[in-house]
């Protein structure tokens, strides 16, 4: 047990070491490290895991962290990779903040902020392109991707309702038969 543990830490405090820019930015090295590296969860496993993280609070890599260490190791294990993603971020924020004031006015600082954001920004995509290659699989999941999307940006719509509308749509497509998985 403390060996798995001791796995699990390492290996989500090395995910959380190599990604930056946060949540979203996490789901390519998660995705290789759980499925490729580990055999810890297949791809849908973790395109569940990624989806109830979503719908939960805190931050969706933290959530899928702590739901892959309950499935190896039960509690501890959930708590070992829950510490073990948030451990890097932890020490370098706290370096970080004890700096900030004396480097954030500094041009190349902030040049070199910008220019870290468009890269966070490319891993974002990068990892909604991995999303959508393996969520939208057909006509009713693209109908509901598109129903859910026009929600989320013409009318603002909660992601809690959209979340729970897009799950019973979901039900209700594969009960009517329009969707055989």
């Amino acid at each position: 047990m403390f060996k798995e543990c001791m796995r699990l830490f390492v290996s989500f405090a090395k995910v959380g070491a190599l990604t930056f820019g946060g949540g979203y930015a996490m789901l390519p090295i998660l995705q290789r490290e759980v499925v490729e590296h580990q055999g810890w969860a297949t791809e849908e496993e973790l395109m569940d895991y990624y989806a109830i993280g979503q719908c939960t609070p805190g931050v969706i890599a933290v959530n899928t962290a702590t739901f892959i260490g309950r499935k190896r190791a039960g509690f501890a294990g959930a708590l070992a990779a829950t510490l073990g993603v948030v451990f890097p971020s932890l020490v370098i924020i706290l370096v970080i903040a004890a700096l900030i004031e004396n480097f954030a006015e500094i041009r190349w600082v902030r040049n070199a902020l910008a220019g870290v954001r468009v890269c966070v920004c490319v891993f974002i995509f990068n990892a909604v392109l991995k999303l959508w290659k393996s969520s939208v699989t057909d006509k009713a999941t693209l109908l509901i991707f598109a129903v859910v999307f026009l929600a989320a940006t013409l009318l603002e719509a909660s992601p809690v309702l959209l979340v729970l509308l897009a799950a019973v749509a979901g039900i209700v497509l594969m009960w009517t038969g329009v969707r055989k998985k």
